[in-house]
């Protein structure tokens, strides 16, 4: 099962799609993140404004020097020892979409602990984009049945996995983190 969903969310992805899938926080919308045009459909889908950037996942932070030129030594340490998913907003982002890219050269990475998502981004060989399935300025769903229906319709596929859980996920926590360590919450 997880398996061959991985092998339709690639299949759709690889193709310029976008997917609602599973995360190890609350339910994404995500596509390649070296893909401007599906990345753009995902901001004409949630109504949001460009200027709001999209993060990007990893399986593993061994894959941050490729997205990012200077990955601070904390980096490291913050991902292993976080108590719950903990994305990172560093500066020097490379290699992915412009559209994914803020004003200031920085972009969000979180290393997903989610088999699906991890299965996903190994065969991708790419960063996959993450952002709450909802519309911009909605509530974030915690669980899949709260996913507005025009979100559902909006996206290519539907990962069908833990569609029917009811565990209320959160957010992940946002941390902006500088090239020479300095660091501040931007969430909790």
């Amino acid at each position: 099962m997880l398996k061959d969903e991985i092998a339709k969310a690639l299949k759709i992805i690889q193709e310029g799609g976008i997917i609602l899938y599973p995360t190890d926080t609350i339910w994404g919308i995500g596509c390649d993140a070296t893909n401007t045009e599906a990345i753009q459909k995902i901001y004409k889908l949630k109504q949001r404004a460009e200027s709001k950037s999209m993060i990007i996942l990893l399986d593993t932070d061994a894959k941050l020097p490729s997205y990012i030129r200077e990955v601070p030594e904390l980096a490291y340490n913050l991902i292993e020892y976080a108590e719950k998913p903990l994305t990172l907003v560093m500066p020097g982002a490379r290699n992915i979409s412009p559209a994914l890219i803020a004003v200031d050269g920085s972009v969000g990475i979180r290393v997903a602990k989610h088999p699906f998502c991890e299965g996903l981004i190994q065969r991708l060989r790419k960063p996959l984009v993450s952002t709450s399935a909802n519309i911009s300025g909605s509530p974030s769903p915690q669980y899949f049945s709260q996913i507005e229906q025009e979100i559902i319709d909006g996206v290519d596929y539907v990962v069908d996995i833990d569609q029917h859980s009811k565990e209320i996920k959160t957010p992940s926590t946002i941390m902006r983190l500088e090239a020479d360590g300095k660091f501040e919450f931007i969430r909790r």
